[in-house]
């Protein structure tokens, strides 16, 4: 399982909110929602993120082996 949960982490260390995720650098509500509810999202998207944050992969997802 992918999960998303360092990415808020990431955001919280950037002082970015998704309010200015969304106003700011043209992210989604759809793509938010997607991100907090731990669906599949595409690599362009997290290199997007990746680019926005300046930060690896790793600052925006974590993968949990499933059981």
């Amino acid at each position: 399982m992918i999960s998303y949960e360092p990415l808020y982490k990431t955001l919280k260390s950037r002082n970015i909110s998704t309010y200015k995720l969304i106003n700011q650098y043209g992210i989604s509500r759809s793509l938010l929602d997607r991100l907090k509810h731990n669906k599949p999202i595409s690599t362009v998207t997290l290199n997007d993120l990746c680019n926005i944050l300046h930060c690896k992969v790793e600052d925006v997802i974590l993968f949990i082996e499933d059981k």
